[in-house]
């Protein structure tokens, strides 16, 4: 009989390419997500909004500009994607 720890070696690196790439689709989603939660927020609006931007008299108050700020941080990963295909048609 293996042990758990044996059997789980062999299978090791195929959990880590596993989770690689299961990151990798995580980092794509994180954009477009905060840009709709953006857009959501800024066309059904609401209390909650409201009560971020209150009271601060800052341009960056509020739910809108947090979440297309928190788009632009992750984008990262689509500007990596598109320097990729572009680089392999070259």
């Amino acid at each position: 009989m293996t042990s758990p720890v044996s059997a789980t070696a062999g299978a090791g690196r195929d959990g880590v390419v596993a989770a690689r790439h299961l990151a990798r689709w995580l980092a794509l989603a994180a954009t477009p997500t905060f840009a709709i939660m953006a857009v959501l927020t800024a066309v059904i609006g609401g209390p909650a909004d409201m009560l971020c931007a209150a009271g601060r008299g800052s341009v960056l108050g509020g739910m809108v500009p947090m979440y297309l700020l928190m788009s632009a941080f992750h984008s990262a990963a689509w500007l990596r994607l598109i320097a990729e295909r572009r680089g392999g048609r070259g």
